[in-house]
This record gives C-alpha cells, structure tokens and sequence, in this order.
C-alpha cells in the first residue's frame, strides 16, 4: 500500500471518528470569517430588517428590568405600548452575550458585538444537524461537503449573518435537527430530537408549524406503513407535548395565555398536547394490520381537527386575526407573504434552483437505497424536502427552508453521480457529465450572478426608493435625533422599529399585527386630511413628524392617496402647525415640530 493510500485511509478515520468536533471547529472558522467580513455592518449596527430592531429593543427592556413574562413594548403605541406575540428563547442568547461583553467592553459595543455573534450560533446547530443526516443517509464522511453546499444556500445562509437577530436563525436550526432525526436509524433518539426540535421551534414562533406538522405526519405514516416503527412514535408523541407543555411554561408571555391563534397560546398547546397525547396511545395499541393502524390515525386526526373547530373557531382563518382593511391595505401586501411565481426572476431563480436540484438528488438516492436500510431514511427526507418546495408555491418565506432541506439530496447527487461520470467509459457521457456539472456549478452561485445579468433588472425608480429607505435606516442619519429632548415622533410604521432602537425617541407603530390598531391610525393619518393627522398625532401625543422621502411606504401614500395629507406635504404643501426643524446638510429626513 503506497502513502497516498494510507493518507487516505488516514483521512476517512479521522472525518468519521471526530466530524463533531471537526464540524465545530469548521463552524468557529466560519463565525470569525463572518465577523471578519460584516465588520463595518456590526460597527454600525445594522439592523437591516424592522424584526431585528425590535429583537434588540425588546432584550433592552429586559436587561433593564421589564418583567420575564411582560413582551409588551411601551415604547410603541405610547402610552400604553402593545403585546408582541413572540417569545424570551431568542432574547435569550442576545442577552447573554451582552452581560458576558459588557464589562469589557463597554454598553454599546457589548451590543454591537452581541447582534455579531449571536445569529451565527444557531448556524453550529444547523451544522451539525445536516452533518448527521447525511452522515447517516450518505457516507459518515460525506458531511464536509454537506457544510460547503449549505455555504452555497444564499437565502438561508442570509438568515445566519452577523445583525440577523430574530428567529429565523434558531428556527432552521431546529428544522436541520428534524431532518436529522427523521433520518435517524435509532427510533427512540430519532424521535426525542423530531419532537423537541418541533416544541422548541413552536415555542418560538409558529412560522414553521406547517414543518413541526408535516413530520408528525411523516413518523405517523411510517408508523402506518410498518408497526416496528412504535418506539420513534411513541417517544415523539410524548416529548412534542412535553416540550409544548414545559415551553409554554417557561416561556410564553402574559399576552399569549389567552386564546390567540398567532403563537403557542393554549390554542395551539392544546393541539400539541392532545396530539402527542393520541400518538402515544396509538403506539401503546399498536394493532398488527396495517389498515387498522391507518384507520385509527385517521380517527385521531379527525378528533383533533373537529375539535379544533369547534372549539377554536376564531382560529380557522388568518392566525393575526387583523381587520379586512388592515390585511387589504397592509398584510396582503407583504412580499414575503406572496407565491415564489409571483417575484422577480431575478429573486425567484436563486431561491427555487436548490430545491429543485436537492429534489432530484433525493429521488435519485431514494432509488439507489431501495434495497438497503437507508431506504427507512430516504424516504422521510424525500417526503420533507418534497414538502418544503412545494411550500414555496405558497410563500416565497419558505426559500430558506426549502433550500435548508435541499442539501441532503444536493449532497447525494454530487456524492453518487460524480463518481459514476468519473468511471463512465463513454466520452459522450463524461461530456456530457462536465457540461451539467458546470450549470449546476452555475446554480448554486446564481444569487451572485443574477444581479450582473439584464434580465429582470430592477427599474431605477425602485433603485432610488431601494437607497432611499437604506439611508434612513443608518445610524449616521437617525443619531443627530437624540440633540433633542425624548419625545414621541410620528413616523412611518416601517421606520418606527428602527427609530426607537437607534435613538432615545419613542414611536407611534411597528409592522406586527398586534399593532394593528395604530398602524391603521398611521396609515389614515397620511392618507387622509391634514386635519385628521393632527388629531392623530394629539392622540399619542407626538410632538415632532419625522419623514423619509422616497421611503417605499411613502410612495404608498402618495399612490393610493393623492391629495393626502403626506402628498401634500410632499408637494411642499406644510400646514401653519408644522415647524420645519433644521437637520445636518445631508440629511435624508425632513423633520417638522407638530403644534
């Protein structure tokens, strides 16, 4: 055997005995690349995103003393504030970081680094969430590239960056960890991580209910299929209720113990705990003919949607429950919220190429394994990647999932097919084999490539509200702001987050339906009689107006509402109660003192 050979013998030991460790160790080189190279976003805080915003606010509040169970943010919507519908898990890590990093370095820059660091852990989860799914459906050394074709998934990798503090993070993190124990040979320990990960995930939001529900299906189905499946059932019917049920005690705040349909409130507890309840039975039956146990999870299937119903009426429509004309003039509106067909190209292709490229490779091993063991594995992960993609024709908000969940079967194609070129004897297939490498090559990189390419290029009336609304969100532009005394400032819904995070000024709104109330006053207060916002500015008694022309939201006003009160002021029509207040030079603001 010549050294080459034991190199890589060598090798295959060490990426199979220690791929923990080494996929830790790849995940602290990747958190210092990533701090590295977002270092001027970190600097200057940039909180792109309105949900980012309110994450730090909310952390603020807690770190100075707002209760553990009181998410109500009093700086919006003064005097009383409102209830936020999320949870304390996220606030979690953020705040601990900023008290690790205070003492060092100094209030401000423990947030700065805090808001760094703090996407990027969910990041190691993912990590090895993959690394295991394929190590068990694949090779136990095909997990290195697993990590490279995640690095590749633009909209999810997005999703991990330094400044990206809200959720979602957290939330693929436990979808990674779903996948793996799906994937997951040992029953016991394949469903304690599918039903934790899935409780954990509802516990932070319920963005990915239709995932926690899509894999109590699949273990039910498996489950169906052969009764050898009864331990990975019954486990996971009782740590999905448990964790429910200790999550929702942990963390769910005063607003969401009542019956709300927007978060893991006892609407959605119940569904869990009655569900994981009825699953633990069926498992403790266990009949032997496969069309009794399918009937008796059609049974409880049906109990728990009956009941639902019944119970919960109020929640069988939009789970924000916002009035007709908030969802017609706000919620309907939200690009996130709209079918992946409905976008750009140049948004849409980088979003569906993985998925589509992960499908194909996860039927291909689908096919490969069916006469092995890992046939048990492929076929639930087929089932969830299959599933996600399709979400996509529902809402472009489940790219970064749909990516996620492509990776297994990315790995899988470059894993089985490249090999197979490689020893192929025809010189048309190799060919070939090189050509369709290249465009996949091509694919994954196409977020990169799309914004040099003509087709669908944004217009430059876009481009010009595109600079516009990131200008007024920059520190540099909201800081000169605080040279005057705290007051409430009437602003833009979407400016409002961003507002009360970077200075000391409270705001009218944020976008969170829970706010619906005073984002409708906003919206009215622009769009109607400049009488009518006066009234309104009375009401939260803001004494200053602050405005971003050319922001995206007031292009709305201006569209839907000529002659309004914001297109008149856009016309340079101010009435004889607004001051115009001086502002740097090149300030993107115009800023009035309301009398």
């Amino acid at each position: 055997m010549n050294d080459l050979a034991k190199t890589g013998i060598w090798l295959k030991r060490v990426l199979d005995r220690h791929w923990l460790r080494l996929t830790l160790i790849a995940w602290a080189i990747l958190l210092l690349w990533f701090m590295v190279d977002r270092w001027n976003m970190i600097r200057w805080l940039s909180l792109g995103d309105t949900d980012d915003n309110m994450r730090l606010s909310q952390v603020r509040a807690l770190l100075n003393g707002q209760g553990w169970y009181d998410l109500r943010q009093y700086r919006l919507s003064p005097p009383a504030g409102f209830d936020i519908h999320w949870s304390r898990i996220v606030d979690l890590p953020l705040a601990g970081l900023i008290l690790l990093l205070r003492p060092f370095v100094g209030e401000a820059e423990a947030e700065r680094l805090a808001c760094g660091i703090a996407p990027l852990l969910p990041l190691s989860i993912a990590l090895l969430g993959l690394a295991a799914t394929v190590r068990r459906l694949i090779s136990p050394i095909a997990w290195p590239l697993a990590i490279v074709l995640l690095l590749c998934c633009a909209t999810t990798m997005s999703m991990f960056m330094p400044d990206r503090i809200d959720h979602h993070g957290w939330q693929l993190a436990m979808l990674s960890l779903t996948v793996a124990g799906l994937a997951d040979p040992q029953q016991r320990r394949g469903g304690l991580v599918v039903g934790l990960s899935s409780a954990v995930s509802l516990n932070i939001g319920l963005e990915l209910l239709p995932y926690a529900g899509m894999a109590g299906a699949i273990i039910t189905l498996r489950w169906v299929w052969t009764r050898d499946e009864t331990a990975r059932l019954a486990v996971y019917g009782l740590t999905l209720a448990g964790g429910s049920g200790i999550g929702f005690v942990l963390f769910a705040s005063n607003a969401n113990q009542v019956l709300r349909c927007d978060a893991l409130t006892p609407v959605w507890l119940s569904v869990m705990v009655v569900g994981g309840g009825f699953l633990f039975l069926l498992a403790r039956l266990n009949p032997a003919e496969r069309w009794v146990r399918l009937t008796l999870a059609l049974v409880a299937a049906a109990i728990i949607g009956t009941g639902f119903a019944l119970l919960f009426p109020q929640c069988l429509g939009r789970p924000e429950q916002v009035s007709p004309e908030l969802a017609r003039t706000w919620l309907n509106n939200v690009r996130e919220a709209r079918p992946i067909y409905k976008h750009p190209l140049r948004m849409a292709f980088p979003i569906v190429a993985l998925p589509v490229i992960g499908l194909i490779g996860a039927c291909l091993a689908t096919w490969a394994a069916r006469r092995r063991p890992s046939i048990t594995g492929w076929v639930p992960v087929l089932m969830f990647s299959t599933f996600a993609g399709l979400m996509l024709l529902w809402q472009a908000r489940a790219g970064p999932a749909a990516q996620l969940l492509a990776v297994p079967g990315m790995v899988a194609l470059a894993w089985i097919g490249l090999p197979w070129l490689v020893r192929h004897r025809g010189i048309g297939v190799r060919v070939a084999g090189v050509i369709v490498v290249l465009a996949a090559l091509g694919v994954l990189f196409s977020g990169s490539m799309m914004k040099y390419l003509s087709i669908d290029r944004p217009s430059k009336r876009v481009q010009v509200v595109n600079r516009a609304t990131g200008l007024c969100m920059t520190v540099p532009a909201l800081k000169p702001l605080d040279r005057f005394p705290k007051q409430v400032i009437f602003t833009f819904v979407d400016l409002g987050p961003r507002l009360i995070t970077v200075t000391h000024h409270d705001a009218i709104a944020g976008p969170y339906h829970r706010n619906g109330d005073a984002i409708l006053d906003v919206q009215h207060a622009f769009s109607r009689s400049p009488e009518n916002f006066r009234a309104t500015a009375k009401k939260y008694g803001a004494t200053l107006l602050l405005v971003c022309p050319n922001m995206s939201e007031s292009t709305v006003y201006r569209a839907r509402n000529p002659g309004g009160f914001y297109d008149q002021l856009a016309h340079k029509k101010v009435p004889t109660w607004l001051t115009p207040v001086l502002l740097p030079k090149k300030s993107p603001f115009r800023l009035f003192k309301i009398s």
